[in-house]
C-alpha cells in the first residue's frame, strides 16, 4: 500500500542510507547506483554531498537529475523513492558537512570522522534535487 504524502516525506526525512541512481550516459551500461548519505526535510529539497570530481558528480551534472531510494526492513518493510531535477550544485560548506555527518554518526564518531576521514576527500560539492516523482510502499509488519 502506498504511503500518504505526509508518511513518505516523514520517512524520507529519516537517516536512512540512500541508494542513488543516475544515468551512466554510456550505451550498453546500466545506471550508476551507489549508497549515499542524504538529507531531506518535508516539503524541501533533498541534498547530497560528494567529491566534486567523482564519477557520480559528473554523471549527475550531465543528466541534470537523479533518483534516490531509501528503505527499511524492520520493524516493518517500507520504502520511498524520489526522482527529480538538480536545482543547484555548489561547493560544500563546513556547516553542511557537519550537519550531514551529524545526521548519521553519534557525536564522538562524527568528531572523529570530521577530524580523520573528511580531510582525505578532495573538494566536495552539495547537490540539491527537488523531488518531483515519488514511489512508496508500506508492506506491513516485518518479521
Amino acid at each position: 500500500m502506498p504511503l500518504t504524502t505526509e508518511e513518505r516525506e516523514k520517512f524520507l526525512a529519516g537517516p536512512h542510507i540512500g541508494a542513488l541512481s543516475v544515468d551512466s550516459g554510456e550505451a550498453g551500461r546500466a545506471p550508476l547506483t551507489v549508497p549515499i548519505w542524504y538529507a531531506y526535510e518535508p516539503g524541501g529539497e533533498l541534498w547530497i554531498i560528494t567529491e566534486r570530481d567523482s564519477r557520480k558528480a559528473r554523471l549527475i551534472a550531465a543528466a541534470g537529475r537523479f533518483s534516490l531510494m531509501a528503505d527499511q526492513v524492520t520493524p516493518r518493510v517500507r520504502y520511498v523513492s524520489v526522482e527529480g531535477e538538480v536545482v543547484s550544485t555548489r561547493p560544500t560548506t563546513d556547516e553542511e558537512l557537519r550537519a550531514m555527518v551529524g545526521r548519521y554518526l553519534a557525536p564522538e564518531a562524527a568528531a572523529a570522522y570530521l577530524r580523520d576521514v573528511a580531510p582525505t576527500f578532495g573538494p566536495e560539492v552539495t547537490i540539491r534535487m527537488r523531488p518531483s516523482r515519488w514511489l512508496s510502499a508500506d508492506m506491513g509488519p516485518g518479521e
